[in-house]
């Protein structure tokens, strides 16, 4: 099953290419303009597996929407995008729990193949989490 992606950027024309171009790879995409915005989408939309987030955004940048996204849905993987790229920024998203952080532009086949490894381990994730689950249930029916 193909990852869902959320874009969060506040570059539209960016957005709108990079969705199409995801799109036409089987991949489902929602779009947010803003950190905001990206959590709005977030919230109202239990299906998300990837966020593809820029660094460098007005208002709530991404770094401060990475936190946030990590506070909320903790299995959500988040790979940081930017133009901007300092070692110091790259530091405090992977400090915060995103999955890579990549420069724009970057290569679609490179960002998919992040994609592919960040829905990876999400799906590993969630999998250990049902298995503990389940495990838990049948040590209390055994008492």
């Amino acid at each position: 099953m193909p990852a869902t992606i959320l874009l969060v950027d506040d570059e539209q024309g960016f957005v709108d290419t990079m969705a199409k171009r995801l799109g036409k790879r089987g991949l489902k995409v929602f779009t947010a303009y803003s950190g905001h915005e990206g959590l709005d989408v977030l919230s109202s939309n239990g299906s998300i597996d990837v966020v593809i987030l820029d660094v460098k955004m007005p208002g709530m940048d991404g770094n401060e929407t990475l936190a946030r996204i990590k506070i909320d849905h903790p299995l959500v993987e988040v790979i940081m995008l930017t133009g901007h790229a300092t070692v110091e920024s790259a530091i405090e998203g992977m400090k915060s729990g995103a999955f890579d952080y990549m420069m724009k532009p970057c290569d679609l086949e490179e960002l998919l193949g992040k994609v592919g490894e960040a829905y990876d381990k999400k799906e590993t994730h969630e999998t250990k989490i049902l298995e503990a689950r389940a495990r838990h249930i049948v040590l209390r029916r055994g008492d």
